[in-house]
Protein backbone atom coordinates (compact mmCIF):
# COMPACT_ATOMS: atom_id res chain seq x y z
CA UNK A 1 0.00 0.00 0.00
CA UNK A 2 1.05 3.44 -1.25
CA UNK A 3 1.74 5.53 2.14
CA UNK A 4 2.42 8.97 0.23
CA UNK A 5 -0.36 10.66 1.53
CA UNK A 6 0.26 9.85 5.08
CA UNK A 7 4.00 10.49 5.27
CA UNK A 8 5.46 13.37 7.24
CA UNK A 9 7.67 15.52 5.56
CA UNK A 10 11.80 14.28 5.82
CA UNK A 11 9.96 10.62 6.46
CA UNK A 12 10.96 7.55 3.35
CA UNK A 13 7.42 6.39 1.78
CA UNK A 14 6.49 3.91 -0.60
CA UNK A 15 4.96 5.33 -4.07
CA UNK A 16 3.93 2.59 -6.58
CA UNK A 17 6.51 0.11 -5.37
CA UNK A 18 9.19 2.50 -5.19
CA UNK A 19 10.67 4.20 -2.26
CA UNK A 20 10.40 7.93 -2.53
CA UNK A 21 11.93 10.60 0.02
CA UNK A 22 10.90 13.96 -0.70
CA UNK A 23 9.00 13.50 -3.71
CA UNK A 24 12.29 11.75 -5.05
CA UNK A 25 12.48 7.85 -6.13
CA UNK A 26 15.20 6.69 -4.23
CA UNK A 27 17.18 3.37 -4.27
CA UNK A 28 18.70 1.76 -0.57
CA UNK A 29 22.09 1.16 -1.19
CA UNK A 30 24.52 -0.19 1.85
CA UNK A 31 25.37 -2.56 4.06
CA UNK A 32 23.91 -4.94 7.28
CA UNK A 33 26.51 -4.11 10.81
CA UNK A 34 24.61 -6.98 12.80
CA UNK A 35 26.38 -5.95 16.12
CA UNK A 36 29.41 -5.17 17.53
CA UNK A 37 29.04 -7.05 20.41
CA UNK A 38 26.50 -9.92 20.03
CA UNK A 39 23.53 -8.75 21.20
CA UNK A 40 24.85 -6.42 23.94
CA UNK A 41 25.18 -3.24 21.50
CA UNK A 42 22.03 -1.88 23.10
CA UNK A 43 19.77 -1.32 26.66
CA UNK A 44 21.50 -1.44 29.70
CA UNK A 45 24.37 1.01 29.38
CA UNK A 46 25.85 -1.00 26.66
CA UNK A 47 25.85 1.12 23.82
CA UNK A 48 28.33 3.50 25.14
CA UNK A 49 30.85 0.67 24.52
CA UNK A 50 30.25 0.24 21.12
CA UNK A 51 29.03 3.96 20.31
CA UNK A 52 32.52 4.99 18.50
CA UNK A 53 32.54 2.13 16.95
CA UNK A 54 29.20 2.14 15.44
CA UNK A 55 30.03 5.66 14.51
CA UNK A 56 33.20 4.88 12.50
CA UNK A 57 31.49 2.17 10.41
CA UNK A 58 28.73 5.07 9.70
CA UNK A 59 31.25 6.91 8.36
CA UNK A 60 33.12 4.51 6.13
CA UNK A 61 29.87 3.46 4.97
CA UNK A 62 29.08 7.28 4.39
CA UNK A 63 32.02 8.00 2.19
CA UNK A 64 31.92 4.96 0.13
CA UNK A 65 28.35 6.63 -1.26
CA UNK A 66 25.87 4.29 1.20
CA UNK A 67 22.95 5.98 2.10
CA UNK A 68 21.67 3.01 4.58
CA UNK A 69 22.09 0.69 7.33
CA UNK A 70 20.40 -2.13 8.51
CA UNK A 71 21.59 -3.34 11.91
CA UNK A 72 20.48 -5.49 14.74
CA UNK A 73 18.97 -4.55 18.00
CA UNK A 74 17.48 -7.76 20.55
CA UNK A 75 18.88 -10.29 18.16
CA UNK A 76 17.49 -13.57 20.48
CA UNK A 77 16.82 -11.70 23.29
CA UNK A 78 19.90 -12.07 25.34
CA UNK A 79 19.82 -8.73 26.78
CA UNK A 80 17.10 -6.77 25.55
CA UNK A 81 13.87 -6.51 25.89
CA UNK A 82 13.20 -7.28 29.75
CA UNK A 83 10.95 -10.15 30.50
CA UNK A 84 9.31 -11.06 33.40
CA UNK A 85 9.34 -14.76 35.06
CA UNK A 86 6.37 -15.81 32.74
CA UNK A 87 8.56 -14.52 29.86
CA UNK A 88 6.76 -11.76 28.59
CA UNK A 89 8.07 -8.20 27.89
CA UNK A 90 7.83 -5.83 30.29
CA UNK A 91 10.15 -3.24 29.19
CA UNK A 92 12.38 -2.37 26.52
CA UNK A 93 15.47 -3.27 28.76
CA UNK A 94 16.14 -3.40 32.35
CA UNK A 95 17.93 0.00 32.97
CA UNK A 96 16.12 2.03 30.90
CA UNK A 97 18.79 3.22 28.92
CA UNK A 98 17.65 1.90 25.81
CA UNK A 99 15.51 4.73 24.03
CA UNK A 100 18.16 7.16 24.79
CA UNK A 101 20.95 4.97 23.84
CA UNK A 102 18.82 4.28 19.99
CA UNK A 103 18.46 7.77 20.07
CA UNK A 104 21.78 8.67 19.76
CA UNK A 105 22.49 5.94 17.53
CA UNK A 106 19.83 7.63 14.76
CA UNK A 107 22.01 11.12 15.59
CA UNK A 108 24.76 9.38 14.79
CA UNK A 109 22.92 8.50 10.99
CA UNK A 110 21.86 11.72 10.58
CA UNK A 111 25.43 13.44 10.89
CA UNK A 112 26.03 11.14 7.49
CA UNK A 113 22.52 12.03 6.10
CA UNK A 114 21.46 8.77 5.75
CA UNK A 115 18.89 6.61 7.32
CA UNK A 116 19.03 3.00 9.36
CA UNK A 117 16.89 0.13 9.40
CA UNK A 118 16.43 -1.52 12.38
CA UNK A 119 15.84 -5.18 12.85
CA UNK A 120 14.09 -6.22 15.70
CA UNK A 121 15.33 -10.17 16.28
CA UNK A 122 16.39 -13.33 15.19
CA UNK A 123 14.59 -16.38 16.74
CA UNK A 124 16.37 -19.43 17.27
CA UNK A 125 13.49 -21.38 16.68
CA UNK A 126 9.87 -21.64 16.12
CA UNK A 127 8.79 -23.13 19.20
CA UNK A 128 10.66 -20.58 21.92
CA UNK A 129 8.41 -17.74 19.93
CA UNK A 130 5.24 -18.80 22.39
CA UNK A 131 6.74 -18.62 25.51
CA UNK A 132 8.50 -15.28 25.43
CA UNK A 133 5.87 -13.11 23.17
CA UNK A 134 2.23 -14.75 22.96
CA UNK A 135 0.45 -12.45 24.75
CA UNK A 136 -0.43 -9.22 22.70
CA UNK A 137 0.37 -7.30 25.86
CA UNK A 138 3.90 -8.92 26.16
CA UNK A 139 6.78 -7.85 23.35
CA UNK A 140 4.21 -7.15 21.14
CA UNK A 141 2.70 -4.25 23.21
CA UNK A 142 6.72 -2.97 23.73
CA UNK A 143 6.54 -2.08 20.52
CA UNK A 144 4.39 1.07 20.62
CA UNK A 145 6.50 2.51 23.62
CA UNK A 146 9.90 2.09 21.15
CA UNK A 147 8.19 3.34 18.68
CA UNK A 148 6.17 6.25 20.78
CA UNK A 149 9.84 6.95 22.58
CA UNK A 150 11.62 7.19 18.82
CA UNK A 151 8.50 9.48 17.59
CA UNK A 152 8.41 10.64 14.09
CA UNK A 153 12.50 10.69 14.37
CA UNK A 154 13.59 11.08 10.84
CA UNK A 155 16.33 8.80 10.82
CA UNK A 156 14.41 5.86 11.45
CA UNK A 157 12.96 4.31 8.20
CA UNK A 158 12.33 1.06 8.59
CA UNK A 159 11.37 -1.62 10.74
CA UNK A 160 12.70 -4.85 9.90
CA UNK A 161 10.35 -7.02 12.47
CA UNK A 162 12.42 -10.18 12.10
CA UNK A 163 15.11 -12.44 10.37
CA UNK A 164 14.47 -15.86 8.51
CA UNK A 165 11.82 -16.75 10.17
CA UNK A 166 10.64 -19.41 7.87
CA UNK A 167 9.75 -22.41 9.43
CA UNK A 168 7.02 -21.01 11.81
CA UNK A 169 5.20 -18.90 9.48
CA UNK A 170 3.94 -21.75 7.91
CA UNK A 171 0.19 -21.94 7.52
CA UNK A 172 -1.61 -25.32 7.94
CA UNK A 173 -2.78 -25.11 4.07
CA UNK A 174 0.35 -24.20 2.79
CA UNK A 175 3.68 -25.95 4.90
CA UNK A 176 4.54 -28.37 2.19
CA UNK A 177 6.06 -25.95 -0.02
CA UNK A 178 8.97 -25.19 2.11
CA UNK A 179 9.61 -29.23 3.35
CA UNK A 180 13.63 -30.24 1.71
CA UNK A 181 13.86 -26.40 0.33
CA UNK A 182 17.01 -25.97 2.24
CA UNK A 183 15.88 -24.54 5.75
CA UNK A 184 19.01 -26.63 6.93
CA UNK A 185 19.01 -26.15 11.04
CA UNK A 186 15.35 -25.51 11.06
CA UNK A 187 13.97 -27.73 8.86
CA UNK A 188 13.77 -30.45 12.08
CA UNK A 189 11.06 -28.59 13.23
CA UNK A 190 8.58 -29.81 10.28
CA UNK A 191 8.90 -32.76 10.28
CA UNK A 192 5.60 -34.38 11.83
CA UNK A 193 2.67 -32.30 13.26
CA UNK A 194 3.82 -28.87 13.40
CA UNK A 195 -0.18 -27.33 14.20
CA UNK A 196 0.48 -26.06 17.86
CA UNK A 197 3.37 -23.62 15.79
CA UNK A 198 2.27 -23.35 12.41
CA UNK A 199 -0.01 -20.66 12.91
CA UNK A 200 2.03 -18.46 15.50
CA UNK A 201 5.03 -16.84 14.19
CA UNK A 202 2.21 -14.74 11.34
CA UNK A 203 0.14 -13.95 13.94
CA UNK A 204 3.21 -12.62 15.97
CA UNK A 205 4.58 -10.48 13.34
CA UNK A 206 0.66 -9.27 12.53
CA UNK A 207 0.87 -8.16 16.18
CA UNK A 208 3.91 -6.14 16.12
CA UNK A 209 3.61 -4.56 12.73
CA UNK A 210 -0.03 -3.01 13.59
CA UNK A 211 1.56 -2.13 16.88
CA UNK A 212 4.36 0.11 15.58
CA UNK A 213 1.99 1.49 12.77
CA UNK A 214 -0.58 2.04 15.51
CA UNK A 215 2.16 4.29 17.19
CA UNK A 216 3.81 5.29 14.02
CA UNK A 217 1.56 5.30 11.18
CA UNK A 218 4.36 6.28 8.72
CA UNK A 219 6.67 3.75 9.44
CA UNK A 220 7.63 0.77 7.30
CA UNK A 221 7.33 -2.58 8.39
CA UNK A 222 8.87 -5.54 6.86
CA UNK A 223 10.53 -9.41 7.60
CA UNK A 224 14.07 -10.87 6.48
CA UNK A 225 13.13 -13.65 4.50
CA UNK A 226 15.95 -16.75 3.60
CA UNK A 227 15.01 -16.73 -0.15
CA UNK A 228 12.69 -15.81 -2.37
CA UNK A 229 10.54 -19.03 -1.88
CA UNK A 230 8.86 -18.26 1.25
CA UNK A 231 7.73 -14.95 -0.16
CA UNK A 232 6.73 -15.00 -3.70
CA UNK A 233 3.29 -16.40 -5.52
CA UNK A 234 4.98 -16.87 -8.69
CA UNK A 235 6.75 -20.32 -9.77
CA UNK A 236 4.17 -22.32 -8.11
CA UNK A 237 5.29 -21.16 -4.85
CA UNK A 238 3.03 -19.53 -1.92
CA UNK A 239 3.76 -16.19 -0.38
CA UNK A 240 3.50 -16.55 3.51
CA UNK A 241 3.84 -12.82 4.11
CA UNK A 242 1.05 -11.81 2.22
CA UNK A 243 -1.62 -9.31 4.08
CA UNK A 244 -4.08 -12.05 3.79
CA UNK A 245 -2.13 -14.83 5.30
CA UNK A 246 -0.72 -11.99 8.16
CA UNK A 247 -4.09 -10.66 9.13
CA UNK A 248 -5.99 -14.03 8.72
CA UNK A 249 -3.57 -15.16 11.40
CA UNK A 250 -3.68 -12.56 13.51
CA UNK A 251 -6.60 -11.05 12.87
CA UNK A 252 -5.25 -7.19 13.24
CA UNK A 253 -5.61 -5.19 10.05
CA UNK A 254 -2.63 -2.80 10.31
CA UNK A 255 -0.39 -5.98 11.00
CA UNK A 256 0.80 -6.49 7.21
CA UNK A 257 4.43 -6.07 5.43
CA UNK A 258 4.96 -2.63 3.46
CA UNK A 259 7.79 -4.14 1.68
CA UNK A 260 9.61 -7.49 0.92
CA UNK A 261 13.38 -8.36 2.05
CA UNK A 262 14.81 -11.36 0.40
CA UNK A 263 18.30 -12.91 0.67
CA UNK A 264 20.25 -14.66 -1.53
CA UNK A 265 22.60 -16.95 -1.19
CA UNK A 266 24.53 -19.57 -3.22
CA UNK A 267 25.02 -23.38 -2.10
CA UNK A 268 28.11 -25.21 -3.49
CA UNK A 269 28.83 -22.06 -5.66
CA UNK A 270 25.09 -22.35 -7.24
CA UNK A 271 22.27 -20.43 -6.79
CA UNK A 272 19.07 -22.23 -6.76
CA UNK A 273 15.87 -21.05 -9.32
CA UNK A 274 14.33 -18.66 -7.71
CA UNK A 275 17.29 -16.69 -6.26
CA UNK A 276 17.28 -13.11 -6.68
CA UNK A 277 20.39 -13.47 -8.53
CA UNK A 278 18.45 -15.77 -11.26
CA UNK A 279 15.70 -13.08 -11.89
CA UNK A 280 14.85 -9.61 -11.67
CA UNK A 281 12.01 -8.38 -9.09
CA UNK A 282 9.26 -8.03 -12.04
CA UNK A 283 9.26 -11.71 -12.22
CA UNK A 284 8.41 -12.03 -8.62
CA UNK A 285 5.07 -10.55 -9.07
CA UNK A 286 4.67 -8.88 -6.01
CA UNK A 287 2.89 -5.65 -5.41
CA UNK A 288 5.54 -3.78 -2.82
CA UNK A 289 8.98 -3.30 -3.05
CA UNK A 290 11.61 -5.50 -2.74
CA UNK A 291 14.75 -4.94 -0.96
CA UNK A 292 17.64 -7.17 -1.27
CA UNK A 293 18.94 -7.62 2.37
CA UNK A 294 21.48 -10.20 2.47
CA UNK A 295 24.06 -11.45 0.27
CA UNK A 296 28.22 -11.88 0.07
CA UNK A 297 30.69 -12.51 -2.36
CA UNK A 298 31.91 -15.87 -0.77
CA UNK A 299 28.47 -17.23 -1.33
CA UNK A 300 27.62 -15.69 -4.77
CA UNK A 301 27.23 -17.96 -6.98
CA UNK A 302 30.96 -16.52 -8.62
CA UNK A 303 29.58 -13.06 -9.00
CA UNK A 304 31.98 -10.16 -7.42
CA UNK A 305 30.67 -8.02 -4.68
CA UNK A 306 30.46 -4.77 -7.39
CA UNK A 307 28.91 -6.98 -10.06
CA UNK A 308 26.35 -8.07 -7.47
CA UNK A 309 25.11 -4.73 -6.33
CA UNK A 310 24.95 -3.61 -10.27
CA UNK A 311 23.19 -6.52 -10.78
CA UNK A 312 20.32 -5.67 -7.57
CA UNK A 313 20.29 -2.10 -8.79
CA UNK A 314 19.55 -2.94 -12.53
CA UNK A 315 17.36 -5.94 -11.83
CA UNK A 316 14.72 -3.10 -10.52
CA UNK A 317 14.89 -4.37 -7.16
CA UNK A 318 14.39 -1.24 -4.14
CA UNK A 319 17.31 -1.83 -2.50
CA UNK A 320 20.88 -3.60 -1.27
CA UNK A 321 22.02 -4.51 2.00
CA UNK A 322 25.20 -6.37 1.43
CA UNK A 323 26.41 -9.02 4.57
CA UNK A 324 28.40 -7.79 6.54
CA UNK A 325 30.12 -4.15 7.33
CA UNK A 326 32.14 -5.50 10.30
CA UNK A 327 33.40 -8.77 8.59
CA UNK A 328 34.28 -8.04 5.54
CA UNK A 329 33.39 -4.28 5.15
CA UNK A 330 36.42 -3.52 2.43
CA UNK A 331 34.51 -5.86 0.38
CA UNK A 332 30.50 -4.38 1.24
CA UNK A 333 31.94 -0.63 0.54
CA UNK A 334 33.48 -1.82 -2.82
CA UNK A 335 30.14 -2.34 -3.86
CA UNK A 336 28.28 0.04 -2.62
CA UNK A 337 31.14 2.40 -4.19
CA UNK A 338 30.67 0.94 -7.29
CA UNK A 339 26.76 1.79 -7.71
CA UNK A 340 26.80 5.54 -5.81
CA UNK A 341 26.36 7.37 -9.34
CA UNK A 342 24.27 4.87 -10.65
CA UNK A 343 20.46 6.29 -12.15
CA UNK A 344 17.19 4.79 -13.82
CA UNK A 345 16.25 2.82 -10.66
CA UNK A 346 16.69 6.00 -7.73
CA UNK A 347 18.71 8.28 -7.02
CA UNK A 348 21.21 6.79 -4.27
CA UNK A 349 22.74 10.41 -2.55
CA UNK A 350 19.33 11.03 0.09
CA UNK A 351 20.20 14.73 1.67
CA UNK A 352 18.35 14.65 5.32
CA UNK A 353 17.90 18.43 7.04
CA UNK A 354 20.16 19.68 9.37
CA UNK A 355 20.50 21.93 11.50
CA UNK A 356 20.56 24.99 10.22
CA UNK A 357 17.35 24.09 8.57
CA UNK A 358 15.23 23.34 11.45
CA UNK A 359 16.05 26.48 13.04
CA UNK A 360 15.02 27.99 9.27
CA UNK A 361 11.58 26.14 9.37
CA UNK A 362 11.08 27.50 13.37
CA UNK A 363 11.67 30.72 11.91
CA UNK A 364 9.13 30.54 9.29
CA UNK A 365 6.83 29.21 11.66
CA UNK A 366 7.38 32.58 14.02
CA UNK A 367 6.32 34.74 10.85
CA UNK A 368 3.11 33.12 10.15
CA UNK A 369 2.24 33.01 14.22
CA UNK A 370 2.86 36.78 13.72
CA UNK A 371 0.54 37.33 10.97
CA UNK A 372 -2.34 35.11 12.46
CA UNK A 373 -2.03 37.08 15.87
CA UNK A 374 -2.40 40.31 14.23
CA UNK A 375 -5.12 38.72 12.18
CA UNK A 376 -6.99 37.76 15.61
CA UNK A 377 -5.91 41.58 17.08
CA UNK A 378 -8.23 42.96 14.32
CA UNK A 379 -11.03 40.77 14.80
CA UNK A 380 -10.61 41.51 19.00
CA UNK A 381 -10.55 45.25 17.78
CA UNK A 382 -13.74 45.21 16.80
CA UNK A 383 -15.88 43.22 19.32
CA UNK A 384 -14.02 46.14 21.81
CA UNK A 385 -15.26 48.91 19.23
CA UNK A 386 -19.01 47.54 19.24
CA UNK A 387 -21.08 49.24 21.52
CA UNK A 388 -24.11 47.69 21.81
CA UNK A 389 -24.13 43.46 22.74
CA UNK A 390 -26.58 42.71 19.86
CA UNK A 391 -23.99 43.89 17.63
CA UNK A 392 -20.89 41.33 18.94
CA UNK A 393 -23.16 38.72 16.92
CA UNK A 394 -23.16 40.62 13.88
CA UNK A 395 -19.13 41.03 13.75
CA UNK A 396 -18.66 37.45 15.46
CA UNK A 397 -20.89 36.34 12.14
CA UNK A 398 -18.96 38.70 9.92
CA UNK A 399 -15.52 37.37 10.58
CA UNK A 400 -16.58 33.77 10.89
CA UNK A 401 -14.50 32.82 8.00
CA UNK A 402 -11.70 34.82 9.41
CA UNK A 403 -11.66 32.75 12.58
CA UNK A 404 -12.18 29.49 10.93
CA UNK A 405 -9.28 30.28 8.97
CA UNK A 406 -6.90 31.20 11.82
CA UNK A 407 -7.85 28.26 13.53
CA UNK A 408 -6.74 26.27 10.20
CA UNK A 409 -3.68 28.24 10.23
CA UNK A 410 -3.10 27.37 13.60
CA UNK A 411 -3.74 23.56 13.82
CA UNK A 412 -1.14 23.77 10.63
CA UNK A 413 1.05 25.83 12.77
CA UNK A 414 0.56 22.94 15.46
CA UNK A 415 1.87 20.26 13.38
CA UNK A 416 4.81 22.20 11.87
CA UNK A 417 5.89 22.61 15.55
CA UNK A 418 5.18 18.78 16.23
CA UNK A 419 7.53 17.53 13.15
CA UNK A 420 10.61 20.40 14.32
CA UNK A 421 10.10 19.39 17.86
CA UNK A 422 10.45 15.92 17.15
CA UNK A 423 13.87 16.89 14.38
CA UNK A 424 15.09 19.23 17.51
CA UNK A 425 14.84 16.00 19.81
CA UNK A 426 16.30 13.31 17.31
CA UNK A 427 19.19 16.06 17.20
CA UNK A 428 19.56 16.59 20.50
CA UNK A 429 19.61 20.23 20.19
CA UNK A 430 17.50 22.11 23.01
CA UNK A 431 19.82 24.99 23.26
CA UNK A 432 18.35 28.43 22.13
Amino acid sequence: MDKSADAPCNRLYIEDKKFMYNGVHVFLSGGNLPWINYAHDFGDGQWVRVRDQVSEQMRLLHDAGGNSMRLWIHIQGETTPAFNEAGYVTAMDRLGTFLSDFKDMLNLAQRHSWPAGRTHSRPRQASELPGRCADPSGQAGQRSPGSRGLGHHQRARGNDHSCEVEPGTLLRHSRPHLLGDGLGWQEILLQGDTTGISIFPCSFINWQADAIKSADPAALVTVGVFKPNSCTDSFWLVNHYSDTCLVAAGGRPLGTLDFYEYHSYSWDGIFDGVAVFRHSAPDYKMNKPILVGEFWEKEGGGLTITEMFEYVYRGLYAGAWSWDLVKFGESQRRGVDHIRHFTGNGTIPIHLPREGEVWGELENIRNELEITGDGLENIWDELENTEELENTGDVLENNGGELENTADKLENIRNKLENVTDELESTGEHDG
